[in-house]
């Protein structure tokens, strides 16, 4: 049992990796998108997931939560009897690395408020638009 909890904590980093990347990656795309007029960055249901994505993670860090994947991870790894730091697979480690920064909890915090400011104001310089409903007859 322990390598399944050894495989859904890697499992639950890389999706943490993929969390990541939406956020950051949509609103870098959004903004070339904006600069460019690319047409696909102002689908409404994409900028509305993105939006929440960024601002959950906000609130995560304003009321001082740990992000629940981090908690699932730690909780998985050490049903495993891994320890977090040390003795994970080789992409699990390198996932974290890109992931995960020894700095200041305050430090976090604002650059995840900044950004969120970011991307609610990339709704007002390039809005999200609905389609068009059509008519009933």
């Amino acid at each position: 049992m322990r390598g399944f909890y050894g495989f859904a904590a890697d499992f639950i980093v890389v999706f943490h990796l993929c969390y990541v990347l939406f956020a950051v990656g949509g609103e870098l795309l959004i903004v070339l998108g904006w600069l460019f007029r690319w047409p696909w960055i102002r689908n409404f249901t994409f900028r509305i997931v993105h939006l929440l994505a960024v601002v959950v993670v906000a609130i995560e860090a304003l009321i001082g939560v740990l992000c629940p994947l981090t908690e699932w991870e730690y909780r998985l790894r050490f049903l495993a009897g891994q320890i977090v730091e040390g003795e994970i697979p080789f992409m699990a480690r390198l996932v974290r690395r890109l992931i995960f920064y020894d700095f200041p909890a305050w430090v976090f915090t604002l650059t995840y408020i900044l950004f969120a400011l970011l991307v609610a104001a990339s709704f007002f310089f390039a809005p999200p638009r609905r389609k068009p409903r059509p008519e009933k007859q």
